[in-house]
């Protein structure tokens, strides 16, 4: 049998006859995961679409609201070795050696400024970093060049690094100024609210099996359904169909948005983003809006086969970069759109 392509070389060919069973795994991935939560499949379907479309995202939320647990089980589940995953919890006394790996000192003895990286965030796929908020100045740089323009540098050098996913957790959101362009990094933010109100026997049914599983090192959420690569080959897949130009049956050219965005939904769009800044006070870059779009693509394409529908526009309630601007949203876009976020 010949070598199977890996996923950044795959061809649009190759993944247009592969894009359906990709589609199927990654859903079956999705409802299989939400089967170990209470009421947590929001957050799940928001996890497997910033994956597939390498975007980060942050988990908001008290403790003890299952944000951790989401992502470990959502890492158990793709089947990753330890090698390609990377967590940690930051303080403002943590150390980059201890995210990006300590100076080698022999090669310091040679006049070379190089870090330790193996096991470390610079060669993990998946990484998971609780309370990224509270980071200091040294590993906010870090992280912004890793997130922007994924690489860190070696002895000045950049290097480029593997990670493909990140997802990230606080308990709070800070107002300060410094941390504004990692916020805005975080396209998606979704609170994790507790679940006892609401559903008290099922959190304490669920709770209990959750820790029996852990006292008897059982991993039932490991089921197969997709694996990391499965996620590649969706993301290169949309990136095709976002840079193709094809022509209609009038010969006029079209780009990803004539095909797959139709101009009703489009418009709606547009008319909800001016009501949220205009009369909501919502901040809405730029980049977040491209960003967006390609968000509610991978949404489309994967709950329905591609076409954006007003329903896909509900990511639009994730946009808020304070805890003010999350309840703000989440109250107003589901009434813009006559829609249910639950």
């Amino acid at each position: 049998m010949p070598p199977k392509t890996k996923p950044e070389d795959a061809t649009l060919v190759e993944l247009q006859g592969e894009a359906e069973e990709i589609r199927k795994r990654l859903n079956k991935f999705r409802t299989s995961l939400s089967r170990f939560f209470v009421q947590k499949h929001e957050i799940i379907d928001l996890m497997v679409v910033a994956a597939v479309a390498q975007e980060p995202l942050l988990l908001v939320g008290p403790p003890g609201t299952a944000k951790s647990d989401l992502v470990l089980k959502f890492k158990d589940a793709l089947g990753l070795g330890e090698g390609d995953y990377f967590e940690y919890m930051l303080t403002r006394f943590t150390e980059p050696s201890e995210i990006i790996g300590a100076i080698d000192i022999k090669e310091l003895r040679e006049g070379k400024y190089i870090r330790r990286k193996e096991g470390k965030l610079p060669t993990a796929k998946l990484v998971f970093l609780d309370e990224i908020f509270k980071s200091n100045s040294a590993i906010l740089n870090i992280l912004l060049t890793i997130i922007n323009e994924k690489k860190f540098y070696q002895d000045g050098v950049p290097e480029p690094v593997p990670l493909r996913v990140l997802f990230a957790a606080t308990n709070e959101i800070p107002e300060q100024g410094e941390l504004a362009a990692l916020k805005d990094r975080f396209v998606l933010k979704v609170l994790s609210r507790p679940v006892q109100d609401q559903y008290f026997q099922e959190l304490i049914d669920y709770g209990l099996q959750g820790e029996a599983h852990k006292g008897l090192n059982q991993k039932p959420w490991i089921e197969g359904h997709a694996n990391l690569d499965d996620f590649l080959k969706a993301n290169r897949y949309l990136t095709f169909l976002f840079s193709r130009k094809t022509t209609d049956n009038r010969g006029e050219e079209q780009n990803d948005r004539d095909v797959f965005f139709p101009s009703d939904v489009f418009r709606e769009y547009q008319r909800i983003v001016k009501v949220l800044i205009r009369e909501h006070k919502i901040f809405i870059s730029d980049r977040k809006l491209v960003k967006l779009y390609k968000l509610l693509r991978v949404r489309a394409w994967l709950l329905s086969g591609g076409t954006v529908s007003r329903d896909d526009l509900r990511l639009l309630a994730y946009l808020g970069e304070s805890h003010q601007e999350i309840d703000t949203l989440r109250e107003k876009v589901p009434e813009l759109l006559n829609i249910s976020l639950d």
